[in-house]
């Protein structure tokens, strides 16, 4: 799947706060074919870039069931141990990549 802006720019920030190798597209649940933007690995976290947030009359993510089916893929994310981090286009700032590389790294080392 094609990059989007937003993930771009995300990826941009994450190297410049020295963030850990993400996988991309990752396919994190054993019999559906979700996938997440974004994955750390070793530190079982999901990274989920949610654009079209704003688009008027609503984008997949804001329709009532883009929204229902995301809480699904997302609770099913959670239940099968992985920490779920949802990020919208005003999130996509050096401090809070900052905050979540410090996160992840952390939980990385702790499951060592």
């Amino acid at each position: 799947m094609a990059q989007s802006r937003l993930e771009s720019k995300f990826l941009l920030l994450w190297r410049v706060a020295h963030g850990p190798a993400l996988e991309r597209e990752v396919q994190f649940h054993t019999s559906r074919r979700w996938r997440a933007d974004f994955a750390h690995i070793e530190s079982r976290t999901l990274i989920e870039i949610e654009g079209g947030i704003f688009i008027p009359g609503g984008g997949r993510h804001n329709r009532g069931s883009g929204y229902a089916k995301d809480a699904e893929k997302y609770l099913e994310a959670v239940l099968a141990g992985w920490t779920v981090i949802r990020l919208t286009a005003h999130q996509l700032e050096i401090d809070f990549i900052e905050r979540i590389v410090s996160l992840v790294s952390a939980r990385a080392n702790h499951m060592d």
